[in-house]
């Protein structure tokens, strides 16, 4: 919320409070609470009148502080807050002395300043972060409603990134943004997935721990600062100090939940029947037997919405006019290798069986009037499950359990943004808390069932609606995008801009949800897809097959889920990153490149795990530009080489897109094209790319591979070791001698296949 009028005024029927100096400190055990007055105290007649600004200051873990600005104080705790890890062996130290009090947690330190001039200063390491200044936090009220509010300095060139899944520009600077979920598609400034979390380039990041409506003004009200606020009397959030977006990005993620690691069948492609389009069993046959012989791997076939009656969503029952046999059906669809996914959402229809048992066990959302909250939006009087009633979420888990029975392994949970706050919820939570953070719960329900059923390792859903702490339940999409370039662009902003917010994988629609592409935006579209963490071909009203566009899409798509399937290896060692240390398998070229100015803004190209770069074409003539970091890089499609740092303008045929291999890479590439599951180390081959001096470790599975280059020789040693695998210096010459291995020719560079636990190499050139 905007409170300022320019720089000197306020607002109409805004009226301020902000601390003007400390009156006392209180200080022991990892722990500070300051009181500040909003006023000069000259005698003690201006102790008569208020308000006082309580600042607590904690640490639940090293390099993470917590700030708690407070009014009044009397107010019953609500409802829900955010689940938030500390570490119990954890403990702040807080020094105090006449200049004011300084808790430091690792390397971030925090000071409070005594005397005149309020300010609150966050340092790491002696280095300066971010300040609260004089009139920075404050105490606003807005006609009769109070606010609190927080300003954070942003320093000369600091950039600010995240805020959830954000379709904008990538750098939030300028922009005004407001934490609430909302179903307004990949075009416009709402989102999906809302996360009251921004890091910066300048080393550390801010977490606002409430879970309802926040109002962030980034560099937007005030130009040189970041401005977030909450409606009521108190407001905390946490400075997480990195130094690099990476670290800044694992300590968040172990302070609100790291994601779950997906099954490894969910990484191939999936096909969808797509929304509207007319479906039954024969036509999912044939979609499956078109892929099948023309040989393109599929992994997953999803069923969206009508596998359902029509106004009966939810009721979990397969339409018996379309899908008389659906376990049959099921079964004979798993005997080809295929998982199966439904489409369901937390929402019940009127004109479903359930909707009368949820209203009889009070399992549906009411009115503070006793009534079910219902409205005609979507499925004619449909009404919402109240997840924070433990028996409504067993009665819900029930249903999508017989499912599970049936023959589905997985969810699509869409939904679960449109939330009311006229209701009243069975626990007591506050409606404006509860809107945003439905969604987890949610969420949270369907995988609980999943993991129960399939156990860790198997669960994973397809979820369109997230809050902070969402990221625990993978994998999200980007939600409804249209047939455009356009649009394709805004959602890879989105992926990135949520891959900057805690979450570890992302998908999207392939050749976009609305509309019917044309053959070269869908081709295009394609290698995006695949060369993302999550693969779909989901559509509206049209169908997504392939041959349906022309004969080189299946080209296109063939070359490119054989290509993922071959990088399987590679993929799943970023997936099992992202679990470990909350870096996304997508990611910003700033997190990996944050020393590098030319990457501050770049938002149409992205890193896929540490060592490639993929830069999408978005346009018919494939015409694109890319920036390429300092290095050798090898594009992995062509082995051509380019020299950062540069610029780089090209042109690519539809079975090409930018794909680069950064310098110092081992890569592992799978011996398997056909399917994502598979023994990654036994036939791998390590392609080695621009090797410098030292020792480069490679995680594949089960097995540890170590490189290590020393002038013209190079050894690996294999922790683990598969019975093959083998070794491919890209751009080499010739080995003059080899031990462990034998040589053989490749086009690429020399190949060495080997299979023992130790391969030395001498005389490389």
């Amino acid at each position: 919320m905007k409170f300022s009028d320019g720089y000197w005024l306020l607002r109409p029927g805004v009226e301020a409070a902000h601390p003007a100096e400390v009156r006392d400190v209180a200080a022991g055990h990892g722990e500070v609470v300051v009181h500040a007055s909003t006023q000069p105290i000259r005698h003690r007649g201006d102790t008569l009148k208020g308000p006082v600004v309580t600042l607590g200051l904690t640490s639940p873990m090293a390099d993470v502080i917590g700030v708690k600005i407070t009014h009044f104080s009397g107010g019953t705790p609500a409802e829900p807050v955010f689940a938030l890890a500390s570490d119990g062996a954890h403990e702040a130290k807080v020094v105090e002395d006449d200049a004011g009090v300084v808790m430091t947690a690792g390397a971030l330190s925090v000071r409070v300043n005594r005397g005149e001039g309020w300010r609150v200063d966050f340092t790491a390491d002696g280095r300066p972060l971010t300040s609260s200044g004089t009139k920075g936090m404050g105490f606003m009220t807005v006609h009769g409603t109070h606010h609190v509010r927080e300003q954070l300095t942003l320093g000369v060139g600091d950039t600010v990134y995240g805020l959830g899944e954000r379709f904008g520009p990538l750098v939030k600077n300028g922009q005004t943004v407001d934490i609430w979920n909302a179903d307004g598609g990949t075009s416009s400034e709402q989102a999906y997935k809302n996360v009251p979390f921004y890091l910066t380039n300048a080393g550390y990041g801010i977490f606002v721990n409430h879970p309802g409506h926040v109002s962030f003004e980034v560099g937007s009200e005030a130009v040189s600062k970041v401005q977030f606020s909450v409606e009521g009397q108190s407001l905390e959030y946490f400075v997480i100090h990195g130094p690099t977006p990476r670290e800044i990005l694992r300590k968040y993620t172990a302070l609100t939940g790291r994601p779950a690691l997906p099954p490894a069948w969910s990484f191939g492609l999936w096909l969808s029947t797509s929304f509207t389009t007319s479906y039954d069993e024969e036509t999912v046959s044939g979609f499956i037997d078109g892929m099948l012989a023309r040989d393109l791997p599929l992994s997953v076939f999803h069923f969206d919405c009508f596998w359902m009656r029509e106004f009966h969503w939810c009721d979990f029952e397969w339409d018996p006019s379309t899908f008389p046999d659906p376990v049959g059906m099921l079964d004979r669809l798993r005997a080809r290798g295929l998982r199966i996914c439904v489409w369901i959402n937390p929402y019940i229809a009127q004109r479903s069986p359930l909707f009368a048992e949820g209203k009889a066990n009070g399992y549906l959302l009411r009115r503070p009037n006793g009534d079910v909250w219902q409205w005609d939006l979507w499925q004619p009087g449909m009404a919402l499950v109240d997840f924070t009633n433990p028996a409504a979420r067993a009665w819900y888990s029930a249903k999508l359990d017989a499912l599970l029975a049936q023959g589905v392994d997985c969810f699509k949970t869409d939904f679960g943004e449109r939330v009311p706050t006229d209701v009243v919820y069975h626990d007591g939570s506050d409606p404006e808390r509860m809107h945003n953070h439905y969604t987890h719960l949610y969420n949270q329900t369907v995988f609980d069932v999943l993991r129960r059923r399939r156990g860790d390792g198997d669960a994973v859903v397809f979820a369109r609606s997230a809050t902070a702490g969402s990221q625990q339940f993978p994998v999200h999409w980007g939600g409804d995008c249209e047939a455009t370039y356009e649009s394709m662009a805004e959602s890879l902003r989105g992926g990135l801009s949520l891959g900057m917010s805690g979450f570890g994988f992302w998908s999207h629609d392939i050749g976009g949800f609305e509309g019917t592409p044309s053959a070269a935006l869908f081709k295009r579209w394609i290698a995006f897809g695949l060369l993302s963490s999550h693969s779909r071909l989901h559509g509206s009203s049209s169908y997504r097959v392939p041959w349906l566009f022309d004969e080189e899409s299946v080209d296109v798509l063939r070359r490119f889920v054989k290509l993922k399937l071959r990088l399987m290896p590679y993929l799943h060692g970023a997936a099992r990153q992202a679990t470990a240390e909350g870096v996304p398998v997508m990611r910003a070229m700033v997190v990996e490149f944050p020393d590098d100015p030319g990457c501050a803004h770049l938002e149409r190209q992205y890193m896929l795990g540490d060592d490639l770069l993929v830069a999408p074409v978005f346009s018919d003539s494939g015409d694109v530009s890319y920036y390429v970091p300092e290095g050798t890089w090898t594009h992995l499609l062509t082995g051509e080489t380019v020299q950062g740092p540069r610029w780089v303008r090209d042109r690519c045929d539809f079975l090409t897109v930018p794909v680069l291999v950064r310098p110092d890479t081992v890569l592992p590439v799978g011996a398997v094209d056909d399917r994502p599951e598979y023994d990654y180390a036994e036939g791998v081959t390590l392609q080695a790319y621009q090797l410098t001096d030292g020792e480069h470790v490679t995680v594949v599975g089960d097995t540890t591979f170590r490189t290590h280059r020393g002038g013209d020789e190079i050894r690996v040693e294999v922790e683990g070791a598969p019975s093959s695998w083998r070794l491919l210096l890209v751009g080499a010459r010739a080995v003059d001698d080899v031990a462990g291995g034998s040589v053989g020719a490749h086009p690429d560079g020399v190949l060495v296949s080997a299979g023992g636990a130790t391969l030395t190499l001498r005389g490389v050139r």
